[in-house]
């Protein structure tokens, strides 16, 4: 409504031969407009951002619903955590690497000791990364979680031990996501703060030099 408006108001001020040229400045205008938020609210990665949460809402939809129309617990134990499993392992090695530029894994070292890997892509490429494409990748994580612990309180209010079972193995997956990500996030900004230093510091050192 406001756009119209304001093609109509810069038609009437402009003189009668140059309504033509205005109306063509004005709507050139618009459409670069109109390109450029339309640019905004794309996705990058559309169908990643699709199987990033199409696991997660799976593996919550079915335990729901679970509940409702099937009575034999381990048929809803395995399809469940098999989904959440699935979505752990999409979240690690696919989605998080290309909506975010980040990865993580775990390795035993010689002496038994658990070391966590990270793997995360340049300063410049982590700055081209898509804001909504982020956007959707941290929020999911966190609020896959906080689904999983309010249904876990539901079942210990129900005492449905069993069924916290699932609930647990499905937390601890999503968790391990959440720690192996944000720890990597953080890598990844301690990187950049020292090689922002060390650069600035090389220039220092090089001003001086000349000096």
């Amino acid at each position: 409504m406001g756009i119209g408006i304001g093609i109509i108001i810069a038609i009437k001020l402009l003189p009668r031969e140059e309504h033509g040229k205005g109306l063509r400045t004005t709507l050139s205008i618009w459409i670069e407009f109109s390109s450029l938020q339309t640019t905004e609210e794309n996705y990058a990665n559309p169908k990643t951002c699709l199987f990033h949460v199409v696991f997660k809402a799976s593996a919550l939809a079915f335990y729901i619903l679970s509940a409702l129309f099937i009575d034999n617990f381990v048929i809803i134990f395995v399809i469940t955590v098999f989904l959440a499993a699935l979505d752990f392992w999409v979240v690690k090695n696919v989605s998080g690497r290309i909506l975010v530029g980040l990865r993580w894994w775990n390795e035993i070292d010689e002496q038994g000791e658990s070391l966590w890997k990270f793997e995360c892509l340049d300063q410049e490429s982590l700055s081209r990364i898509n804001k909504k494409d982020s956007w959707l990748f941290w929020w999911t994580l966190y609020l896959t979680a906080v689904a999983w612990i309010f249904l876990g309180i539901f079942s210990l209010i129900r005492l449905q031990a069993d069924y916290l079972l699932v609930i647990g193995v499905c937390l601890s997956l999503s968790i391990a996501n959440i720690v192996g990500f944000t720890k990597c996030h953080k890598d990844a900004k301690k990187q950049f703060q020292q090689f922002a230093s060390n650069t600035i510091v090389s220039h220092l050192t090089s001003a001086f030099s000349i000096v």
